[in-house]
């Protein structure tokens, strides 16, 4: 099988991770189990974004030092790791980890000794909220377009990445598909963005107006990297990328695949800087970027600085981690934003989890120990031809091709194929009255209850599996539930009970 890699963004660290972080971190969570169920060998990396200006000047404002400030709120985010069930194999900080500065040096130098860096006095307007400058017809009615803020004038001189050197090299990258960007609508959008002409960005910012925080340009302490020069690089320095470990051979330049997993947000970051500075370094590129869209409060995004955040602790508290990880696949479409509401995440909990697989489960055990004494009777070969064998049978490659293009949507409904028309095999089959015409003598008939409990008892062992990448836990749950494979079926316990929450407590969520 293939070895590949994939990454989450890393998120700054000047507050508590809210659910637009759970989102990002479920769904690339997502596929790196779906591809681990499949037999590839796989890494999974997150972080945090140490090194930005917001982050010191959130410690600046409580009146701490940058330093305790950001191992706090980093601290929440590698915890989510258990209650959210996350599977990374390895969490960068781009502050501490001893790893990250020796790679940043190392892709500063390689650039450096191409040519790629210089120095120049330049005006712009700066949104800290982004670490970005922005040009003037980029703004919306004055204002940044992500913060809704007014950026600031800024004046110094910087070091600069001659990123227009680049520019027909990614074009072609982007057009062949050798750089691929998912969905289309952004590969049309980072295309358009290199269509207009691209311009060298500065790299650097001044140690003064970076509260002395951040990494030092080498060979210039009055210069510190500019946070996205330093942030983007923790994907290869988490390999060693510094020290040419075993690691980044194996992870990075050998491997099939190198995923990026990001928001809308930040495409540009990713699509255009980020393999220009590679191949500057004379270093592989990504292969596959997904960007996926933002999940919203009232139509508008979730975020620290918008003051509409929602506290993981608080959600997991209060509907648990089934339903939450279930809502962030289930519903969240592949392209355009997602409303989120307590009440669309109750209603999915309950219509799919409780009331779809969970009863599914319940009444199809509960009538193997009625009818057969908990025994699982032998799977019928072949297979009769229903509506639910054929689901069984083209699950697999629907969850597959739905994942390669990202679809959790399309990926979930296709598992739930499978439990639907279970369900709707079981009023179909009648089960109960099979069994009664067995009890009079009618043989039959039991033959028939065999063949129907076997089935049922098989598309919920599918289900189960299938499910394995989406919710961990309980898919183990439900195959334990099912004699993890065997004969035997232990006594039928709730799977999903029922969540109450009362209006107000909802609300407040």
């Amino acid at each position: 099988m293939s070895r590949r890699y994939i990454t989450t963004a890393i998120p700054y660290v000047n507050g508590r991770p809210h659910l637009g972080h759970m989102m990002e971190l479920v769904q690339t969570d997502v596929i790196a189990r779906h591809w681990r169920h499949r037999g590839h060998d796989v890494r999974f990396l997150s972080g945090t974004d140490d090194n930005s200006l917001k982050n010191a000047i959130a410690a600046e404002s409580e009146g701490v030092p940058t330093s305790e400030l950001v191992d706090r709120y980093a601290s929440a985010f590698y915890e989510l790791r258990g209650p959210l069930q996350i599977s990374f194999d390895d969490f960068i900080r781009t502050s501490s980890d001893p790893r990250h500065e020796p790679g940043v040096d190392r892709l500063w130098r390689a650039a450096d000794e191409v040519g790629d860096l210089y120095r120049k006095h330049y005006e712009g307007l700066y949104c800290v909220g982004c670490e970005q400058f922005y040009a003037e017809s980029e703004l919306i009615d004055g204002l940044c377009p992500e913060h809704v803020t007014r950026p600031q004038v800024v004046s110094e001189e910087n070091w600069f990445f001659k990123l227009s050197r680049y520019e027909d090299r990614l074009r072609r990258l982007i057009e062949s598909g050798e750089l691929k960007i998912e969905p289309e609508s952004r590969r049309n959008e980072v295309l358009g963005f290199i269509n207009t002409g691209l311009q060298d960005f500065s790299v650097s910012r001044s140690t003064e107006r970076a509260r002395g925080w951040g990494l030092k340009v080498p060979g210039d302490d009055g210069q510190v990297v500019y946070v996205w020069y330093d942030a983007l690089a923790n994907y290869i320095t988490a390999l060693d990328y510094g020290t040419d470990g075993e690691n980044y051979q194996r992870w990075w330049v050998d491997a099939d695949e190198r995923t990026h997993v990001i928001g809308k947000g930040i495409v540009r970051f990713h699509a255009v800087y980020w393999p220009a500075m590679l191949m500057s370094a004379g270093r592989p590129i990504p292969k596959t970027i997904f960007v996926h869209d933002y999940l919203t409060v009232d139509g508008r995004k979730l975020g620290k600085s918008l003051g509409n955040a929602i506290d993981p602790d608080v959600l997991l508290g209060k509907f648990g981690v089934d339903a939450l990880r279930w809502w962030l696949v289930r519903d969240v479409p592949r392209v355009g934003d997602a409303d989120f509401t307590t009440s669309r995440l109750l209603d999915r909990y309950h219509e799919d989890l409780a009331n779809g697989l969970g009863n599914l489960v319940n009444r199809t055990v509960s009538m193997v120990h009625k009818y057969r004494s908990g025994i699982v009777p032998a799977l019928p070969d072949p297979l009769p031809e229903l509506a639910l064998t054929s689901a069984i049978a083209t699950v697999t490659a629907r969850v597959d091709a739905a994942l390669d293009r990202f679809d959790f949507r399309q990926a979930t409904a296709a598992v739930w194929t499978v439990v639907d028309e279970a369900n709707r095999f079981v009023a179909e089959a009648k089960p109960w009255g099979l069994a009664k015409a067995e009890k009079g003598g009618d043989s039959a008939a039991g033959r028939e209850l065999d063949d129907v409990l076997a089935v049922l008892i098989h598309a919920a062992r599918v289900a189960a599996d299938e499910l394995t990448p989406f919710l961990p836990d309980a898919a183990e749950r439900v195959a334990v539930q099912l004699g993890s494979g065997g004969n035997q079926l232990s006594e039928p316990r709730p799977l999903f009970p029922r969540i109450e929450v009362e209006e107000e407590e909802a609300a407040s969520a």
